[in-house]
């Protein structure tokens, strides 16, 4: 990755005083807009009126969970990164969502920024693991303040970087092609309706630069950094971009810069697959990631810690409580690491230090 990329364009930090908002349970499902399709069943082939296509399961509220025995969160306690020379300690960011007040919060508790929202942790290496938009009110105060970071840590000795998130290829889309009819497999989709109906923000779209669009398009899917292999998704569907981490994240971007419509759409689809490191056969399909681009675990983002749990929030509105998510998910026998704490759900907004302790 070019770390110059990640500073280019940035902007002023967000303010930090902002008013507390309101979270919805509510996530509207993936709906296709027409065709045979029934209300709540996302396009794909193969998949009949009302069914649900294999292996494509969009964020929603009635996502199927599961009560596993054998996994566990990992909580641990805050402690200030060290600023000594050489490489400094390793942080992830789970799902942000435009939850800007919250990934602030989290920051600050793990010391990598101060009070007034800057760079503090010296030497420290910070990794995003993508999906700072939409949902959430305010996306592109997230990637504002991601990139001024990255120009602040960089200064510092350390580092702070973002992968690509199927949020990302969404937003990108949505701005790129609009109301573009793409090739579904099932009927005319547009990467405008699937942005809106999947918690795109008007005000984002609205606030959305020239330089955002440039920083979103050259983010990186995948990286390698002491053994951890970092990706946003919990997918497989990242073997079919190629057989390296260079050569992956090489074709990506050369998608997106051919600005294909139906190529950008079947990349942002692929990217929307998860769950394959849970249940049975979960180990070897991260077995098979790690087998081709290196490292000992992989870390992800995507699917939310509640889902993976059981552990979904109530529909009620502002009193319910919501999921309790103490810290990263551990599964697929110790290979996986789940990030997002589901901060859509009211849950946690993860920042966390790597390795973690088994």
């Amino acid at each position: 990755m070019v770390e110059g990329s990640m500073t280019q364009g940035a902007g002023q930090g967000p303010e930090l005083a902002r008013a507390a908002t309101l979270r919805d349970f509510r996530v509207p499902a993936y709906v296709h807009e027409t065709g045979p399709y029934a209300q709540n069943t996302p396009p794909d082939e193969g998949a009949g009126p009302g069914e649900e296509p294999e292996g494509y399961t969009p964020t929603r509220r009635d996502l199927p969970v599961i009560n596993r025995g054998d996994t566990v969160q990992i909580a641990v306690d805050p402690a200030a990164p060290e600023t000594t020379d050489g490489p400094g300690p390793l942080y992830v960011v789970g799902d942000v969502h435009g939850y800007l007040d919250q990934l602030v919060a989290a920051l600050q508790e793990q010391g990598l920024i101060d009070a007034a929202g800057n760079w503090s942790a010296g030497t420290a290496r910070l990794w995003f693991l993508g999906d700072f938009t939409d949902r959430g009110p305010d996306g592109i105060g997230v990637i504002d303040l991601v990139m001024r970071l990255s120009a602040e840590a960089a200064a510092a000795g350390g580092y702070c970087k973002a992968l690509m998130g199927n949020h990302e290829l969404l937003l990108l889309g949505a701005k790129r092609f609009g109301d573009t009819p793409v090739n579904s497999g099932a009927g005319t989709a547009t990467f405008q309706a699937a942005w809106l109906l999947n918690g795109g923000q008007k005000t984002d779209m609205d606030r959305l630069q020239d330089h955002h669009l440039q920083w979103m398009a050259r983010l990186d899917a995948m990286e390698l950094v002491d053994g951890h292999l970092l990706v946003h998704s919990d997918t497989t569907a990242y073997l079919d971009y190629g057989d390296s981490i260079e050569a992956l994240n090489d074709t990506i971007r050369e998608t997106l810069t051919r600005n294909d419509a139906d190529e950008c759409w079947d990349l942002f689809r692929k990217f929307t697959k998860r769950f394959a490191f849970r249940d049975d056969g979960g180990a070897e399909a991260v077995r098979s990631l790690l087998d081709a681009y290196g490292g000992t675990r992989i870390v992800h983002g995507h699917s939310p810690i509640p889902y993976l749990l059981g552990e979904v929030g109530s529909e009620d509105g502002e009193d319910s409580t919501g999921p309790v998510v103490e810290g990263p998910h551990l599964y697929a026998d110790g290979l996986a690491i789940a990030m997002d704490g589901g901060v859509t759900m009211a849950g946690k907004l993860l920042v966390q230090q790597l390795p973690l302790d088994n």
